[in-house]
């Protein structure tokens, strides 16, 4: 797999293509990448995300993608390395983000699901990329605090969005929103999402974890775990992509017995029978 880097701390490209010019590759730098137009389908990692104009995608250094374009896509990368925030005198006032950016470019739901903007944030984010794109054709980006504020914008639309689509707690605490991206990130190392493990890595008691959660979140977090778990098992269940040995292999089953016996205690029905019900459903709807 082609692996991209980049050496300056921030960097603008804006092409326009009717057929991807990669394949599926990875890259040493975050890169928010916007569709200015075009519709197809963004391959992040092992998922199949559809884009249509003004999408939002964040990709990590941990990631791969590629594209399939449908239309003639025209796509926006705002591409910068780790010590981009790090680096900056005026970043000042960071604590007020409760995740700062390299945390939402690691969130691994943003991998799992699209972002979905409301007609006024979708006007907003779009003059915050025309903005970039007219300062980057006459100066230097990289070095330019109007250009940081701009990006940092962007990150404070990507996280109000999470937060109206409950993708990380519902309130601004950002013991909350750590401990949510923390169970998200790990969702498929069932170790690391133990009690035990996640209470250490928090610094909280091991017998104080299971009330503190519940405290914050209004559930146990045996449900929150399961239920998320379940969410992206559906996903994957749905896309018809995967097998039920991929899954379970994933998701850091046993074996695919095993992940049947925990869909079937939560569901009612095996993985296998709903798959069934997904594809009457979609044969109902295409003769409706």
């Amino acid at each position: 797999m082609t692996k991209l880097k980049q050496f300056y701390p921030l960097e603008i490209l804006d092409f326009e293509e009717a057929s991807f010019h990669l394949t599926v590759h990875g890259q040493n730098y975050f890169e928010l990448v916007y569709i200015y137009e075009g519709k197809g389908i963004h391959q992040i990692n092992q998922n199949q995300l559809p884009y249509c104009s003004g999408d939002l995608f964040v990709i990590s250094p941990e990631d791969e993608h590629n594209f399939k374009m449908d239309t003639k896509t025209r796509i926006i990368c705002i591409k910068f390395t780790d010590d981009y925030f790090s680096g900056k005198e005026h970043w000042k006032f960071q604590d007020y983000m409760n995740n700062n950016p390299e945390g939402i470019m690691n969130n691994k739901i943003l991998k799992e699901v699209k972002l979905e903007f409301s007609q006024e944030i979708h006007q907003i984010l779009r003059h915050i990329i025309d903005n970039i794109l007219l300062y980057n054709a006459s100066y230097n980006v990289a070095t330019s605090p109007v250009v940081f504020h701009q990006v940092l914008s962007v990150f404070g639309i990507i996280k109000e969005t999470m937060q109206d689509m409950s993708l990380n707690g519902n309130d601004h605490l950002p013991e909350k929103e750590q401990l949510i991206s923390y169970i998200h990130q790990h969702i498929y190392i069932p170790e690391k999402v133990k009690v035990k493990n996640i209470a250490s890595h928090f610094n909280i008691a091991i017998t104080y974890f299971s009330a503190y959660f519940k405290r914050n979140f209004e559930m146990n977090y045996r449900d929150y775990l399961n239920q998320y778990r379940l969410m992206l098992i559906n996903k994957r269940l749905e896309s018809g992509q995967f097998t039920m040995s991929q899954i379970a292999e994933e998701f850091g089953f046993n074996d695919e017995s095993h992940f049947s016996h925990f869909y079937k205690n939560n569901v009612g029905i095996n993985p296998s029978n709903y798959v069934s019900l997904v594809r009457l459903q979609t044969k109902l709807d295409t003769l409706g």
